[in-house]
């Protein structure tokens, strides 16, 4: 048995931090198993071990300062895989072995040897994945002129970024591999020109593993030198604007079209991780994000903070969490719906006429029979003529969902915030049923007594301000339906039958639609039928 140090080997230049150790005093590692995670301000590498041993001692923690040649660990190792490995001695001894060993200082160059430029392909080297890595860019052109080290191209898999570098300096003359190609090893990513001693021309091979005349250092290196780093860039990051982050993290992060600088690391250093983004993806659906709720999502400038005590006294009253919860919903709605609405005037003189005529009866039932009960029969109606609008889109967009069934929303209006009792059923329902659930749901919602589920599985909803006031309003759309009805205040209007006008009672209403499920002609359609149907109650017998 022998003792081996490991030191950092060639980084190219300048210091890096060490932010893991991946091994312990006492554990026995294999060749290539990683021992250190570094990281600089460009990119996150791991440093693997030249050799298979047992790990004697460690000199560096996590948290410090490196550089090139700075001793890691201490190794116990078979001493004939030391002698396979690394031979120093022998090299003074026999020279002709030093292809075996580190390149041996002794043997003096011959500078008088005559100097050619041949042509290699640069191959991909291992990159630890036999299926392939996506190419998400080529760093050169033709005719570029690159050294030893410089990055060719930057592929990138769902748990890393790595660039190839360069294992010699020359000219490019020649690229394979583009932008979207699938890199194996042993694929050609281009050809370089490059000069070589003259009797060392029909030597030259393909470089599958990148070789280049490794600096002077006495760490142990492997086998096969390679230009990069002994390191294998098995996270290699491109950093921006000091946002420290691995690539599946910005990868996650570019999946929900997220601005890294939005988000804050938990990990070391301040690193983000992938539970950083995925938690903030669930403050940004709650409204918990500052400034979701008003304006300010993920792609949207937030609305300034303002000091309105400058301007004069003030109160400030926290909003309930119905209220903010409602905010919430409403954003989101607003922001992801193309909003399309509709307004109409319907003449529901004939209605009211009748709807008075039962008013001993409705007393009798011990029942108040407003205009609710008819809008809601004749939405129930008019969605069963057109199921487009009992209908949801599935939540990737590619499908949309009828519903068999018809629940209807109504919007009521507490002192906590706005609520949205459903009602089920409401085709299979008389005018009085509808009467008597709209308000005793309604008389729950003022109560605070609703049940989570008096308020889920809604396929329309009506909100009227009809008791309030206005000419019109633009309802936003309770998602996943797909369209609301705003019902305004009656008015007694002047209406031209043809030969003269007459007084009519004319109820203003107004339907948004998503224009993604809904087109136009849908629309217009849906909001006649309806007109229709309250202007002559006896369309919802046929």
């Amino acid at each position: 048995m022998a003792k081996e140090t490991v030191k950092i080997p060639d980084l190219g230049g300048g210091s890096v931090d060490v932010i893991e150790v991946c091994v312990a005093v006492g554990d026995v590692v294999a060749k290539d198993d990683s021992l250190l995670v570094l990281e600089s301000d460009k990119a996150s590498m791991e440093i693997p071990s030249p050799l298979a041993g047992k790990v004697l001692s460690i000199s560096l923690k996590e948290g410090e300062t490196v550089e090139a040649g700075d001793l890691i660990l201490e190794l116990e190792v078979d001493g004939a895989e030391v002698e396979a490995d690394d031979s120093p001695a022998p090299a003074v001894e026999a020279p002709q072995a030093e292809s075996e060993s580190e390149p041996a200082p002794a043997p003096a160059p011959a500078p008088a040897a005559p100097v050619s430029s041949a042509r290699e392909m640069i191959l991909v080297p291992d990159v630890g994945s036999s299926d392939g890595i996506d190419v998400i860019e080529v760093c050169v052109a033709v005719g570029d002129v690159v050294s030893e080290g410089d990055s060719l191209v930057v592929l990138e898999s769902d748990k890393a970024s790595m660039e190839v570098p360069s294992p010699f300096s020359g000219t490019i003359t020649k690229i394979v591999m583009k932008v979207g190609d699938s890199a194996k090893l042993g694929a050609e990513i281009a050809e370089i020109e490059r000069e070589v001693a003259a009797a060392a021309v029909s030597e030259v091979k393909p470089a599958v593993e990148a070789p280049a005349p490794a600096k002077a250092t006495t760490a142990p290196a492997p086998a096969t030198p390679t230009a990069a780093p002994a390191a294998k860039p098995a996270a290699t990051v491109t950093s921006h604007a000091d946002v420290y982050a691995g690539p599946a993290v910005r990868k996650l992060a570019r999946e929900f079209g997220l601005e890294l600088e939005q988000l804050t690391g938990t990990g070391p250093r301040s690193r983000i991780l992938k539970e950083d983004v995925q938690q903030y993806v669930k403050d940004l659906a709650k409204g918990n994000v500052k400034g979701a709720a008003t304006g300010g999502g993920s792609a949207l400038p937030s609305i300034p903070d303002v000091d309105f005590s400058q301007f004069g006294e003030i109160d400030t009253q926290p909003l309930t969490k119905l209220h903010k919860l409602t905010a919430a919903n409403m954003h989101r709605s607003w922001v992801n719906l193309p909003h399309v609405t509709q307004f109409d005037d319907v003449d529901i003189s004939e209605l009211e006429d009748f709807r008075a005529g039962l008013k001993r009866e409705a007393e009798q039932r011990g029942v108040k029979l407003t205009p609710l009960p008819f809008l809601l029969k004749a939405a129930a109606v008019a969605l069963q003529a057109h199921p487009k609008f009992n209908a949801s889109l599935s939540a990737d967009g590619e499908n949309m969902v009828y519903k068999k069934y018809i629940h209807i929303g109504i919007a009521v209006d507490t002192p906590a915030g706005l609520v949205v009792p459903v009602i089920r059923d409401v085709d299979k329902k008389s005018l009085w049923d509808l009467a008597a659930e709209s308000a005793e749901l309604a008389n729950k919602a003022k109560n605070r007594k609703l049940k989570p589920a008096e308020m889920q599985g809604g396929c329309f909803t009506i909100s009227s301000l009809g008791s309030i006031g206005g000419t019109g309003f633009t309802p936003i759309i309770n998602a996943p339906e797909v369209a609301i009805m705003g019902v305004s205040k009656l008015a007694i209007k002047p209406y031209w039958n043809g030969t003269e006008f007459v007084p009519r009672k004319m109820l203003p209403v107004s339907l948004s639609y998503d224009h993604r499920a809904i087109n136009g002609v849908d629309a217009g359609q849906f909001f006649t039928f309806m007109g229709m149907a309250l202007a002559d109650i006896r369309r919802l017998l046929l």
